[in-house]
């Protein structure tokens, strides 16, 4: 077993929850999972947010071996603020370089922070997507709806 495997056996049976619930909602076989937990293969890079989301951890938590779970950890005043984004439509500006066609002039949703990462979900001209953005490359959000 691999250190991720690890924590996301312990963190998983530390919420009470079965590797086929666990399966379930993240769109995933009990086999798959099984062998995430087993280290015989790693999780895509994509579904590390659903995975750290569902167990309440950080994205950061699950992938640096030096990081252990505080569940009593305080949140920094940025982590307040980010939170209360979650939820709400929001119009991002990338810095010079750095801006995501697909978004550029598009409201999108934001879905969640993982450490420095935002998850948000918009309409574009490929359908609804949901996307990981890196929170260095966003000069700024303006609110356009409350949800």
């Amino acid at each position: 077993m691999n250190e991720l495997g690890r924590k996301i056996a312990a963190a998983r049976k530390d919420r009470g929850i079965t590797q086929t619930e666990f399966a379930e909602k993240l769109n995933v076989t009990r086999q798959t999972v099984s062998r995430w937990e087993a280290g015989t293969v790693l999780p895509d890079i994509e579904k590390i947010p659903d995975i750290a989301s569902l167990l309440q951890v950080s994205c950061d938590y699950l992938l640096k071996d030096d990081i252990q779970e505080d569940r009593n950890a305080p949140v920094t005043g940025t982590g307040k603020l980010l939170a209360e984004m979650v939820g709400k439509k929001v119009r991002l500006q990338f810095f010079d370089g750095e801006a995501d066609p697909d978004l550029y002039e598009r409201d999108c949703l934001v879905l969640g922070f993982e450490g420095s990462w935002i998850k948000i979900s918009a309409e574009t001209k490929k359908g609804v997507q949901e996307k990981l953005i890196p929170l260095s490359s966003v000069l700024s959000m303006m609110i356009t709806e409350e949800a």
